[in-house]
């Protein structure tokens, strides 16, 4: 009983910055890039750490169809047009900008240091290239400090690309996107929309804690997590002293990262990164 509430006060201080719930927006989505692609056909921007968001020409949404309380002035100016973009403080700062997201609290003057970093013109007809240059056109025109694009550019070669990723990376940064120039916009996952990191992660729910052992004895010594397919692993790293101490309850979704599978299909050397606010929805069928 006792876990029970603590789960719904949980569940309930997660959403009490998103005024209300709709279906989930039919989002396009990336797949693995794994090289072998003409590097020079794609326009390549840093992969945010941030929290994916859809404006609907009126209000902001999450990826899993809550409505976003951001304060008036915060869009003030943005076009009337869907766009998808990452509200973003500065890499690193995951935690900061999901906490600011989900206390939903307008006076705050954190939001001052979030930003709306536009990728995507989801209803516009044309292809990627055409959309890059019509949302320049658009944030220009916004005059919003709020409203910002992800810088996109060219590489002439598969050296020059990893030489990019590895300044990006080095510098904090999670990886790289390659949208192909000629890509239209498609609901799901799409072959034309590729990120580049140094490693994978998923998502998978807390079953159980594991008590430490040695320094972290009467502390969590790891997660028991299950994946959406029912399998089930520890995760024991990665883990702050302040989350080791008051862990993800029973319940919550995390997000981990991972070097490839083991022979059984398992994560391998699975890393806790954070909570996640909400379940990505299912893959949109397209």
């Amino acid at each position: 009983m006792r876990v029970l509430m603590l789960l719904c006060l949980w569940m309930g201080l997660l959403h009490a910055g998103l005024a209300g719930a709709a279906e989930p927006p039919r989002l396009m989505l990336a797949t693995g890039y794994h090289g072998h692609v003409a590097i020079g056909d794609y326009l390549v921007s840093e992969k945010l750490d941030g929290v994916r968001g859809r404006w609907d020409g009126k209000v902001l949404w999450t990826r899993g169809g809550a409505r976003i309380n951001t304060p008036d002035w915060f869009t003030r100016g943005w076009p009337s047009v869907p766009m998808d973009g990452e509200l973003w403080i500065g890499r690193g700062q995951f935690d900061a900008a999901s906490g600011l997201i989900r206390a939903g609290d307008p006076a705050d003057p954190k939001w001052r240091d979030l930003h709306f970093m536009l990728f995507d013109l989801p209803a516009h007809p044309g292809p990627f290239e055409m959309r890059v240059a019509r949302m320049r056109d658009l944030v220009t025109a916004s005059a919003s400090p709020q409203l910002r694009m992800i810088a996109q550019q060219r590489f002439a070669s598969v050296t020059a690309l990893d030489a990019e990723f590895a300044r990006v990376v080095a510098a904090g940064g999670e990886g790289l996107m390659l949208h192909h120039r000629d890509a239209h916009y498609q609901v799901g996952r799409s072959d034309t929309l590729l990120k580049y990191k140094p490693y994978d992660d998923a998502e998978a729910r807390v079953v159980a804690h594991a008590g430490g052992k040695g320094k972290y004895q009467g502390k969590l010594g790891a997660l028991l997590v299950q994946m959406p397919d029912g399998r089930k692993f520890h995760i024991g790293s990665g883990l702050t002293d302040a989350q080791r101490a008051s862990p993800p309850p029973i319940g919550a979704w995390v997000t981990y990262r991972y070097n490839g599978l083991t022979s059984k299909g398992l994560p391998r050397f699975a890393r806790f990164l954070h909570v996640r606010d909400e379940l990505p929805p299912p893959d949109p069928v397209r």
